[in-house]
């Protein structure tokens, strides 16, 4: 993060994102300073609140993908949502709290995920421990139907300070008990022991080498989870949590016997293993310390909960009351999620939208003054939409070249052809509805619908589209302003 500056963030941005210069600077000094306040010292720390971003600008011009592009770099939790879907709130909707739950979900998953990849190759080691019981002759391993030691300690996680050094350990601790003589034993018993010592190396080194991975074998392994979704009315979402929560736990420390060949036993034992090595409350409060600190909320289509007119019945009553729900989440209040409290102070939230019926202005001022920087998206234009065409990372020529080319078809666009398909996706937007880059999909679909359902039969040709081609294919949609309409 701190070797990010602003202009190598929007150098990043550049190969996904045509154009909005303006928008991409706002978001990246935004960013640089989440770094820089955790630079100074806490108190002063604490006062330093992030300035909130509206975005202004037509639909398919890039808010969305800057907002998404911009979580990626940072590698921070974020959230997309639509304003709409709180409009009727009180009446039909979900409540503006859920938004701060989501994303705690969200980040808590993320570093799961993340602490499980750190732990795989401990959690291997212990796991091939448990196959080699298991391919040991008379092993009394499965005994205990719902013994789950091997996986958790007694506080439910592994301490994974010393798993790998249990892990490394657990294989010579064996052989040593194996081969040690106990009182008592016969000379018959000593000697068994130590077969038993030398037949597991030896299957330890077959494991290691692949040579088990088809041979079946009997092992426990942890129930499969309950999956419950249990929906609840507005305001009773910890009803449904806690409820969840319950049925979650139901089985949790419930094993079954299966039957699996050794390779598929190794990959689920594995994955056991690591996800029983994470401590949960300390995931969770990293996860929190995520959310507070790095948090990004983008909402979308916020123009569409501005009332406008001043008008005080209707919708507007709702929309407003949206308005004032959303408030105190971007003052900075305190939200309860199953994790625990996540202050909202410090995450960033970004908004966009539209606003081509309503304006800005039409917000309630306090949440007005809330979004101070405010940036303006400007609309596509000719040269926008061909470079649209070539220049960002995973273009859309080079993906529909790619998948002809699973056909056998080389496919490609001469430089005249891109400028046809850029004035034509102009052109249509211009004299119909403006949907920004959206239009290019659905023009280079009907451009390469002949090609895509022909490809089978003409592997190992290649297809050149020029000018020409685009004309033929696409003349008359864009010239009919009623086809277009309902074609492109």
């Amino acid at each position: 993060m701190e070797q990010l500056t602003p202009r190598q963030i929007v150098q990043e941005l550049d190969r996904h994102i045509i154009g909005q210069h303006d928008a991409k600077r706002a978001v990246a000094i935004a960013l640089r300073n989440r770094w820089r306040r955790m630079q100074i010292e806490p108190e002063l720390r604490q006062e330093i609140m992030p300035k909130n971003i509206l975005m202004i600008g037509p639909t398919g011009v890039g808010k969305t993908e800057i907002a998404r592009r911009l979580s990626t770099i940072a590698d921070a939790p974020f959230i997309k949502v639509e304003a709409t879907k709180f409009t009727e709130v009180g009446y039909v909707g979900k409540e503006v709290d859920s938004i701060i739950r989501d994303l705690t979900a969200i980040s808590f998953k993320k570093l799961s995920e993340k602490r499980v990849k750190e732990n795989m190759e401990k959690a291997r080691k212990i796991a091939d421990e448990k196959i080699l019981d298991a391919l040991m002759p008379g092993s009394a391993a499965d005994d205990d139907p719902d013994d789950l030691s091997f996986f958790m300690s007694g506080s439910g996680a592994v301490d994974t300070s010393d798993a790998e050094d249990d892990a490394e350990d657990a294989g010579r601790d064996q052989e040593q008990d194996d081969s040690a003589a106990k009182p008592g034993e016969s000379a018959g018993d000593e000697e068994k022991r130590k077969e038993d010592a030398e037949t597991r190396e030896m299957l330890r080194k077959k494991l290691e080498a692949g040579e088990l991975d088809d041979k079946e074998i009997e092992i426990r392994l942890p129930s499969k989870k309950i999956n419950v979704e249990i929906m609840s009315p507005p305001g009773m979402e910890d009803m449904s949590e806690q409820l969840q929560s319950i049925f979650e736990n139901i089985e949790k420390n419930r094993t079954e016997r299966v039957r699996a060949k050794v390779s598929d036993a190794r990959e689920q034992l594995t994955k056991n293993a690591a996800e029983h090595m994470v401590d949960r409350t300390d995931l969770s409060r990293e996860t929190i310390e995520a959310v507070e600190n790095n948090g990004i909320v983008f909402i979308d289509e916020i123009d569409k909960i501005c009332g406008g007119g001043g008008e005080k019945n209707g919708p507007n009553v709702s929309r407003e009351g949206v308005q004032r729900d959303l408030l105190p989440l971007i003052e900075g209040c305190s939200v309860k999620t199953k994790y625990g409290m996540v202050k909202t102070d410090h995450i960033l939230f970004i908004t966009s939208g539209a606003f081509q019926v309503s304006k800005p202005s039409d917000l309630i001022p306090e949440l007005q003054g809330r979004l101070p920087i405010r940036v303006e998206l400007k609309a596509l234009t000719v040269e926008d939409f061909k470079k649209i065409l070539t220049e960002p990372h995973a273009s859309i020529t080079e993906q529909y070249t790619a998948l002809m080319r699973t056909e056998g078809v080389e496919l490609r666009f001469t430089d005249d052809a891109l400028q046809s398909i850029a004035e034509a996706a102009f052109k249509v937007n211009e004299s119909t509805e403006n949907i920004g880059a959206r239009r290019l999909q659905t023009i280079m679909e009907r451009l390469v619908d002949e090609i895509s359902f022909d490809a089978p039969e003409r592997k190992g040709e290649t297809v050149t589209i020029d000018s020409g081609y685009v004309r033929d294919h696409l003349g008359k949609l864009v010239e009919d302003e009623d086809l277009s309409r309902y074609i492109l």
